[in-house]
This record gives structure tokens, sequence and C-alpha cells, in this order.
């Protein structure tokens, strides 16, 4: 994950990092603070889709657009493109937005995509050579998997983003558009508990209610580099 945002252009500075656990305090201190983002990745479940779809019913299509947006939303178009669609969610939103580099490919693609609506943003990221060509490279040196197009994947990355007016956003480019899950105080960061109880645990509380069998789930948080 490190690998191609920083081939894209993100600082080294920042980095993923493993979220070993939320409940223990000793391995949650692993992790630097604050955590810019975190990528919740979970196998797409029965009660997950029923949620998603009830939820998203009676929702408009996400239509935002320009620099006064409260955060970047991509639409996902391309099949099993879910991991990089949470990639670029992720330090696209919030504090990580100041570490991309200027000039760097990054740059240019969130320069592109700010004036744009999620359609056109979901074609723009659809033709960028520069996303397929990191991805790749990325993949190759194990850093993360690209499947094929027509390959059954069930995992799937949803990020949450804390942005400057504190508020803490569910960004899933599945969904209709972004979503805000509620409001932090200004010392609290995504790995916070409330925003834990707001996202990662409302999650893990629907599945447990539902009888879920497999609560596999893994969390990665973006946050400064050990370098």
């Amino acid at each position: 994950m490190s690998s191609l945002v920083h081939q894209l252009g993100l600082s080294p500075s920042l980095a993923f990092h493993d979220v070993f656990s939320i409940d223990e305090p000793e391995l949650l201190a692993f992790v630097p603070r604050p955590a810019f983002a975190l990528l919740l990745v979970f196998p797409c479940s029965k009660a997950y889709e029923q949620f998603r779809l009830q939820e998203d019913e009676d929702k408009p299509d996400y239509e935002g657009s320009g620099p006064n947006e409260e955060v970047v939303w991509f639409k996902q178009t391309i099949r099993n493109a879910c991991g990089l669609i949470g990639l670029l969610h992720g330090v696209s939103n919030g504090p990580s937005r100041s570490f991309i580099e200027p000039g760097s490919h990054l740059q240019k693609l969130l320069e592109a995509a700010t004036p744009l609506t999620p359609v056109a943003r979901a074609d723009l990221l659809y033709e960028s050579q520069a996303l397929e060509s990191a991805h790749q490279t990325a993949a190759a040196k194990g850093d993360t998997s690209a499947p094929a197009a027509d390959a059954s994947v069930d995992l799937h990355y949803v990020c949450f983003v804390k942005t400057t007016n504190n508020d803490l956003w569910e960004l899933d480019g599945r969904r209709k558009g972004p979503i805000k899950r509620g409001t932090l105080d200004s010392t609290e960061d995504v790995l916070s508990e409330t925003a834990l109880k707001l996202g990662v645990r409302s999650f893990l509380r629907r599945e447990e209610a539902a009888g879920g069998a497999e609560m596999r789930f893994s969390l990665v948080a973006l946050a400064q580099s050990f370098d």
C-alpha cells in the first residue's frame, strides 16, 4: 500500500500501518498517532450488502464537485478496484492531502478531479496511466494485489477520514456518495474510541447481530512513517 501511494506522489513521511487490535491498548500503541485515515478491509457479507442497500435506498446520487467539498469522493466503476479507491480516499482527504508532493502524479490527478462530478472523476481514474502503472508496479513488488477485472474477489475496502471540520466521513466508492458518520473532538483521530464507535465498531456490531460466522477483517491506518 505505501509503495503504491509513494510512487504516485505521497510524501514518504506518511505510511500505512497494520492495526493489530482496537481492543488492546499495548497493540494499538504500535500505530503512530494521529492517524489520518483508517481502512477497513472485510468480506462482503450478506448482512453488509443488505445494510448498504437499505441505507442508500432513499438517498440521491451524490453530485458534489469543486474546491468547497468537505471530502473528495471517488465513485468506483472499475471492477475489483476497491483497494485502490480506498487508498485514494485516504490520501486525498484531511491532513494527508498536505503531504502530497507538488507536481506529482497524485497532485495532478487531484487537481484534475476536483472540479469534476463523480461520474467524470470515475472516467478520469479509468483513463489514468499513472494509476495503472503504479498499481502494477506495487503488485509486482508484492505490496498489493492486482486481480483481474473478471476475477471473483469478496474483500472490500472502506475508508474513514477526519476532515478539517472535525467530521468523520465514511468513503466507499460503491455507495451513492460520501457518508458523514459524526463529529469528533479536535483532539481525536480516526483511531479514537469515538471514531471507532461511529465507524468500525458499528460494522462489527451489525455482523455479530446477523450471526456472521465470518468475522474476518483487517485495519490499516495512514500515519507518520517510522523512517
